[in-house]
């Protein structure tokens, strides 16, 4: 864990200052001990962030409800121009915004903006929902009117991660908030400065007190949005174990509950790849964001004779030098737990072609660096082969055909995304059709579908029903009701009438 806690008293004036709760519009201090937040860069203290309690929920919770009813009631023609005026301002802070996502993060600045900018496209979907979600209305029998509206769900809760601090939480801000609900947001206590800046332009783009809140902390205040019995809805993107502990409580409260988990994302690499589409396309997939995304390419299939390809890709990944076009991980714990997962595949037998151990970047030597590693000749038994490792690391594992590869596919419990570097379209979609994954690439190294297509994966990937982002995460902050209308009694009766 990268945050510890902070001394009680005397405590040293940081670059930022401590990290609030936002809750009813207003900033206010959260109730339990403050732990330190650090920038993975160089290991520095920079901010702290209190590890609130549940009666923080409460309160939190307490202000939604009451700014519900003028929310809901408010028509969504008027509550997108609120995200109208929202996404002009992220477009006019997008250089501060990539910057505070590199100092809390450690993204390179490339990335960190790359980011932001996926926070305006979601925004902008969000912005489309009037002609969305316009109800249907149809004349079912002569003189009888069937029709179909949307309504919010009431106060929702959305927990995200460490990994994107501006992007996912606008995988489900703009999307819930437009649809008519009110929020509050648990985000990680390792980058909680970015959702505090999100609350401040939300307020300046005139969104209503209530309508969005924060409340800090870790698992307390999880497991108390799970329980309280005023949240509708409780979506969470995270770890796999995790998940799994939030669907299992949000829904035995009895509440909708669509929870992301981990990932282990194969890459089938056929003999006939593109070489350089290929090698650069992998390369930046297995080290982009340092490996810390849920799309990152972490088992690289290959098929037949691919030894050409594969140090292309490694000559590719190795010029990605630390502290330049790689940033850090997120704490000196995920640096040790990924150089584990390569000591221990090395000790059992695989070859490491590019070792991203021991990485120091110097002037910045109190920063949690893993250079890009790729790793060949790795047994589909590895831990390194079957465990979300998170970092910028590539395990190579050989298959003799394509139905070879697809069945080491298929047998991770993951299962959120799968690609294919292929020349052949027959192929590609014999891949694609055979993939036991939700969101599937051909020649593209991140598959993430760009709106309005939802993003979710399968198995041990996605807990819940739906999606979070485009059309089908409508289905999830809302519920519909169905009314029939019939005005004359003159009109002819038949069965359906």
């Amino acid at each position: 864990m990268q945050a510890t806690l902070a001394p009680p008293v005397h405590a040293p004036t940081h670059k930022y200052p401590d990290v609030r709760n936002y809750v009813g519009g207003q900033f206010v201090a959260g109730d339990g001990p403050l732990l330190d937040v650090l920038n993975p860069g160089d290991g520095s203290v920079i901010a702290r962030v209190p590890l609130s309690s549940a009666a923080a929920v409460d309160e939190a919770v307490a202000a939604a409800r009451r700014a519900f009813r003028g929310w809901a009631e408010t028509p969504i023609k008027e509550r997108v121009q609120i995200f109208y005026r929202y996404r002009a301002l992220l477009e006019r802070d997008l250089d501060e915004l990539s910057r505070l996502i590199v100092e809390e993060h450690g993204k390179v600045y490339s990335e960190a903006q790359a980011e932001v900018l996926k926070a305006i496209e979601l925004t902008e979907f969000a912005c489309s929902l009037p002609q969305i979600t316009a109800g249907e209305v149809m004349e079912v029998s002569k003189g009888v009117e069937c029709r179909v509206d949307r309504y919010p769900l009431g106060v929702v809760a959305s927990i995200v991660p460490f990994n994107f601090p501006t992007m996912v939480p606008h995988w489900t801000i703009p999307n819930a908030l437009a649809l008519g609900n009110c929020m509050v947001l648990k985000p990680s206590e390792l980058v909680p400065l970015s959702a505090a800046r999100i609350a401040a332009l939300l307020a300046e783009a005139g969104l209503p007190a209530g309508v969005f809140n924060i409340v800090n902390g870790a698992q307390e205040v999880v497991e108390a949005l799970c329980d309280h019995p005023d949240i509708q809805a409780v979506s969470f993107v995270g770890s796999t174990r995790v998940a799994m502990a939030v669907y299992r409580r949000g829904t035995g409260n009895l509440k909708r509950v669509l929870a992301l988990g981990g990932a282990k994302n194969h890459i089938l690499l056929m003999p006939d790849a593109d070489a350089e589409m290929a090698s650069s396309n992998i390369a930046a997939s297995m080290a982009g964001c340092t490996g810390q995304r849920c799309m990152a390419a972490s088992v690289l299939v290959a098929v037949a004779d691919t030894d050409a390809l594969i140090q292309r890709i490694v000559a590719q990944a190795r010029a990605a030098a630390p502290g330049e076009a790689l940033g850090p991980v997120i704490s000196a714990e995920a640096k040790a737990r990924i150089e584990r997962y390569i000591t221990e595949a090395e000790q059992g037998g695989a070859t490491v072609l590019l070792d991203g151990r021991n990485a120091i970047v110097p002037g910045l030597e109190g920063g949690f660096y893993v250079g890009p590693t790729v790793i060949d000749h790795v047994r589909p038994d590895m831990d390194i082969a079957r465990e979300e490792v998170f970092g910028p690391v590539l395990a190579i594992v050989r298959a003799a055909d394509v139905d070879g590869a697809l069945e080491i596919e298929n047998r991770s419990p993951y299962g959120n995304a799968a690609s294919v570097f292929t020349e052949s379209g027959g192929l590609a979609r014999y891949v694609a059709e055979r993939a036991s994954a939700g969101m599937v690439g051909v020649n593209v190294g991140v598959p993430v579908p760009r709106e309005p297509f939802g993003f979710g994966g399968w198995n041990d990937s996605r807990f819940g029903v739906g999606d979070l982002t485009g059309r089908s995460s409508i289905e999830f902050w809302t519920r519909s009701k169905k009314t029939t209308t019939k005005w004359n009694r003159e009109a002819g009766v038949n069965w359906m009438s």
